[in-house]
Formats: C-alpha cells, sequence, structure tokens
C-alpha cells in the first residue's frame, strides 16, 4: 500500500514535468516549424496531468480511465480527421466554449456540493474563485458558440446592434458584479442560478455586435477566457496543475489577442464594442485608379510568372474555401523549377483565425523558409516582378494605407500593390469580412483571375507547365 505522503510526492513530481511540457510545447508552437512537436507535448502534458489526478485522487480506476482515453482518441481522431480547414475557426470556437462550459459546471457543482452541507461554511477565497470561475467559464461559453454560429452561417455574420445597447450591457454586466458579491455574503442556489442566467446573457450581448472581420481577435480572446476559467475552477478545487494550465492558456491566449490587435491597429475595446464589419461604401474604384477592372486568361498570367525573375504568392481565404492550397503548391514548385525566385507572403489575420494561412500552407508541405510574415516582405514588393493574390480582400486592400475615411485605415497590409504586376484570384468582386470594395482591384497593374480558385490554379499550373 502506497503511504498518502508517496502519492502527493508522485502527484507533484508528475505536475512538475507536465508544466514543462506546457511550457515547451507553448514554446514550440510558436513557429510553424515546430508547432507539430509543440502540439506533441502539450497533448502528452494534458494526458498526464488528467490521468495522474484521476487515480492520485481515487476518482476513477484504472478500467475506468482506460476506457475514456479510448473514447477520447477515437472522437478526437475523428474530428481531427474529417474536419475542414474553413471549419477550422468553428472547431477551435467550439472547444473554447466546452472548456468555458467545463469550467464553469465545476465552479457551479462545488457551490451546490457545499451549500447543501449545513456542516461546513463556504470559505471567502473559495467563494470568490467560485463566482469568477462562473462568470469566466459561461460568458466563455454563450460567447463562443454566437462566435460558432456566426463562423458557420448559422446566425447573422455581421455586427448585430440595437439602441442602447452597449448601455443593457453595462447594466447587465453591473448587475452579474452586484450577485457575485451578495452570493459571497450569503450563498443561495436561486440567486447563483440567476447569475448564470445572466451570464449567458451577457456572453451573447459580447459577441453577437462583432462583425467576422475581428473573428480572429474574438477567437484568440475566448481562448484566453478559457484559460482563466480553467484557472479559476483550480483554485476551487485546489488543484495546482490546474492552476498553471489554465495560466498558461489565459496569457497565451492575451498575448495572441495583443497580437491580432497590434496586425489590424485597432485596441482590444474598439474590437468588442466597435461593430467592425458593417458594409461600407469605402473608396469609390475610380479614386483608386481608372475605375476599370483588367481582366486576364489562364494563359497570360503562366507566360507572366514564367517569365518573372522573383514571384510573391498571397494565401487569402478564398484559398481555404476552395481546398486549392496544394493546387497552389504545385504552381509555385513548377515556378521554382523554371528558375522563378518563390515565395508566400502571410498576413497575421488572413484567414479566420489566427495561423490560419500557416496551417493551410503547412499541409500542403510548403517548405516553412518559404513562408514570409508581414514585416519580412513588405519591403521587397517593390522589387517583386509578380504577386498572385488567392482568395485574400482586406489585408490586400490599399485603402488601409492610403484613405483615412476608410473603416481599415491605419490596419498594416501586404503592401502587393506596389510589385510590377498583381494576379487577383477571386470569384467576384464582392467585398471581404470589412465589408467594403477593394482598391487593388482597379489599381492599373492589377489584373483580375475570376473562377474557383482549385480550379484557376490547375489550369494555371497546366499552363505553365507546357511553357
Amino acid at each position: 500500500m502506497i503511504e498518502d505522503f508517496d502519492i502527493n510526492l508522485f502527484m507533484g513530481v508528475a505536475y512538475l514535468v507536465a508544466t514543462v511540457l506546457f511550457t515547451l510545447g507553448l514554446r514550440r508552437l510558436s513557429s510553424p516549424a515546430t508547432a507539430r512537436s509543440g502540439n506533441l507535448l502539450a497533448s502528452i502534458a494534458m494526458l498526464i496531468a488528467v490521468v495522474v489526478t484521476l487515480l492520485g485522487r481515487e476518482v476513477l480506476d484504472l478500467a475506468d480511465v482506460a476506457v475514456a482515453m479510448l473514447v477520447g482518441a477515437v472522437v478526437g481522431g475523428l474530428m481531427a480527421r474529417t474536419i475542414k480547414m474553413t471549419a477550422m475557426p468553428q472547431l477551435v470556437a467550439l472547444f473554447n466554449g466546452f472548456g468555458g462550459g467545463a469550467s464553469a459546471l465545476v465552479a457551479a457543482s462545488e457551490f451546490v456540493r457545499i451549500s447543501q452541507d449545513t456542516s461546513r461554511e463556504m470559505a471567502t477565497d473559495v467563494s470568490i474563485s467560485i463566482m469568477l470561475g462562473t462568470l469566466i467559464g459561461v460568458v466563455t461559453f454563450s460567447g463562443s458558440i454566437v462566435a460558432f454560429g456566426k463562423l458557420q452561417d448559422l446566425i447573422y455574420t455581421q455586427p448585430v446592434t440595437f439602441p442602447l445597447q452597449k448601455t443593457i450591457s453595462a447594466i447587465l454586466f453591473l448587475g452579474v458584479l452586484v450577485t457575485m458579491v451578495y452570493l459571497v455574503i450569503s450563498p443561495g442556489i436561486p440567486a447563483y442560478a440567476a447569475l448564470g442566467i445572466a451570464c449567458l446573457i451577457l456572453g451573447v450581448l459580447l459577441v453577437i455586435p462583432i462583425g467576422g472581420a475581428d473573428m480572429p481577435v474574438v477567437i484568440s480572446l475566448l481562448n484566453s477566457y478559457s484559460g482563466l476559467a480553467a484557472a479559476s475552477a483550480g483554485f476551487v478545487l485546489g488543484n495546482v496543475m490546474l492552476i498553471v494550465a489554465g495560466a498558461l492558456v489565459g496569457a497565451a491566449g492575451l498575448i495572441l489577442t495583443q497580437i491580432m490587435t497590434k496586425a489590424m491597429n485597432r485596441s482590444l475595446i474598439n474590437v468588442m464594442f466597435g461593430a467592425f464589419g458593417v458594409t461600407e461604401t469605402g473608396t469609390s474604384p475610380a479614386s483608386a485608379g481608372d475605375g476599370n477592372v483588367r481582366e486576364i486568361s489562364p494563359e497570360d498570367v503562366a507566360i507572366l510568372l514564367s517569365y518573372s525573375k522573383s514571384v510573391v504568392l498571397v494565401p487569402g481565404y478564398g484559398l481555404a474555401v476552395a481546398q486549392a492550397q496544394h493546387q497552389l503548391k504545385e504552381v509555385g514548385t513548377l515556378l521554382e523549377s523554371k528558375g522563378v525566385v518563390v515565395k508566400y507572403a502571410i498576413h497575421p489575420v488572413a484567414g479566420r483565425m489566427p495561423g490560419h494561412m500557416n496551417v493551410l500552407l503547412a499541409e500542403a508541405e510548403v517548405p516553412y523558409d518559404e513562408l514570409y510574415d508581414l514585416d519580412q516582405i513588405n519591403d521587397e514588393f517593390p522589387e517583386t516582378d509578380a504577386v498572385v493574390v488567392i482568395g485574400a480582400n482586406d489585408v490586400v486592400n490599399p485603402a488601409a494605407r492610403d484613405d483615412p475615411n476608410s473603416t481599415i485605415y491605419g490596419m498594416p497590409i501586404l503592401n502587393v500593390d506596389m510589385a510590377q504586376h498583381v494576379i487577383v484570384l477571386k470569384r467576384s468582386l464582392n467585398p471581404g469580412f470589412a465589408g467594403i470594395d477593394n482598391d487593388l482591384f482597379y489599381k492599373e497593374n492589377t489584373s483580375m483571375l475570376f473562377g474557383d480558385a482549385k480550379e484557376s490554379l490547375t489550369r494555371l499550373h497546366n499552363e505553365v507547365k507546357v511553357l
């Protein structure tokens, strides 16, 4: 029989190992080249933490743990194999929601358990942790469900606003804080249920006024919320590992949120309350060029690219929708075989989630050393012979740089319009997430190749191959 001290010592060592693996995993997630191994390390850390906790605290026996691991592995494997890249942001939003919901359930179960134990008085520090876990967890859950609905087009994707919306949200938040203080002083299940309902509504009100253009920021922020909720649950349960893991996720989410807002040149307050994404007219086409759109054929694009010295490929959400990353890689490889220097330019908020384009190109096995972020590539565009934009929109719109009246003015963009030639692959002239016209389409050095990205790139590959 193992003594209690030995069990606690073993759990402490296991938690320390898991903490180190979590930290190393997060560190390796900062680069596409090491992201896979980082994800593996973090997964192993979570496995260690969960299994050690369940066995050490005698929550489940070994057989139950094995069954749970098998079920989880099957479900996780099926989701990983079947999920489309275009649906990855929705999946991340759901994961954030489930994490927040799980933390809220932990807080709720502890509140009910202690409240019904007449022989025990709820400690103030535990009560405060329960209140914070409930607030953050429930808001994360309902907000993530709304984000999922917007991303999946199940609900209206544009910002939803109504008169006195901010005032109502502020009053509701104040009411939530007052209820939390009351519950710390005088715990009661009816008041706690009212708190949960109010937090659900608050989460919805916080996300519905946010449009599709800001979804990358919302996803990273909700990810941070889910980590903070987990840390609160750790304080409730007195579990150090849960506190550490939640704090790491919360900090990483906040850092990523800061990177995203910087990439959009906007404050977090503006994202949360600015209702960005309402369709506007933006700069008129005439001010961006001569007001005309120039179409080009795949044959002419093939000739232009084949005889260029340098080509930059700029992927966007349209590439993900068309699932054309493999065709893009084939075109890039073929051009390189002809002596063309090929690079891929990645904007931090291209797509619908942070790192969306990096993951997409990694799936197509594009070499990591050919991926360049905005700061690395922008100075090279004036010396670039040709740029091919595939499904990107707002992140290449010159209005963000040149038009003070534009809603995206000040947002750092890829300066593709400064290249000698710009080819834009797009289905139509419809606006992107920001809902404004793109001045790039009307520039004199821009040509449009309309159609599905996969079909266009396939035709382009075939034309380059015969040259």
